[in-house]
């Protein structure tokens, strides 16, 4: 399904990615883990367009996504739910899940992907009418994440999606996470500082460090063996 080789990406000159080679098959659910800095986030960015890369190339199902302008990618079916949520404050929980259903595969099935939503996420039920605004910063990342699912994708990207909450709100988030795969064929990349929670969700992970891949492995494998967590994922693992 996506298919990254070589890539190269920076800021000013200063290399934010270095030639990675990363891949998601269908269905699969990918996690991306590493510390602050890594190019977690500049890898989200430059799938989905919003960074340019230098060098390397990003296929989606054999076409190659380089050339391709950000909407491009989106009406393809990658869905990008970045980071600080960027939700909609004045207008209604409603009308934000319904600016997810842009794509023109998701306008005919917006009652349907609604109702998908809503058993995701059932805090949301009883906020239809709110302004996101007036949501609890947890309510807001489920807004998100919900907005994201409405539009039908085939590959979602979620970033950072536990960040800044508190720990009873993050645990929220994942278990929609894990309700949504459950349910959709939706192939799915994160990144997560929670790394046991991610891992829990997703079938392989890439661990980034300085830029480069440090280590691919399966969940179970990081999950199970104490010396690459220790290694790879530290103390908060």
């Amino acid at each position: 399904m996506l298919e990254i080789s070589d890539l190269c990406a920076g800021y000013g000159g200063v290399p934010a990615l270095r030639s990675i080679d990363f891949r998601v098959g269908p269905r699969e659910h990918v996690a991306i883990l590493g510390p602050n800095g890594a190019g977690k986030t500049t890898l989200l960015k430059t799938i989905s367009g919003t960074v340019e890369a230098d060098s390397g190339s990003i296929l989606f199902d054999g076409q190659d996504l380089l050339s391709q302008a950000p909407h491009k990618r989106v009406e393809a079916g990658i869905v990008h739910v970045p980071q600080g949520r960027m939700i909609f404050a004045s207008m209604t929980v409603s009308d934000n899940l319904r600016l997810g259903s842009h794509r023109r595969s998701a306008r005919d099935l917006h009652d349907e992907r609604r109702e998908l939503v809503l058993e995701i996420f059932p805090a949301l039920a009883d906020m239809l009418g709110r302004d996101g605004g007036a949501l609890s910063g947890g309510q807001q990342q489920m807004l998100a994440v919900a907005r994201g699912v409405m539009a039908c994708p085939r590959l979602l990207m979620l970033d950072e999606p536990s960040m800044g909450l508190a720990p009873r709100a993050a645990d929220d988030i994942f278990e929609g996470i894990a309700r949504l795969l459950k349910s959709e064929t939706t192939a799915m990349i994160v990144v997560e500082q929670r790394a046991h929670e991610a891992l829990e969700v997703c079938d392989r992970a890439y661990v980034l460090e300085s830029a480069e891949v440090a280590l691919e492995a399966t969940s179970r494998e990081l999950l199970a063996d104490e010396s690459l967590a220790a290694t790879y994922l530290g103390s908060g693992a």
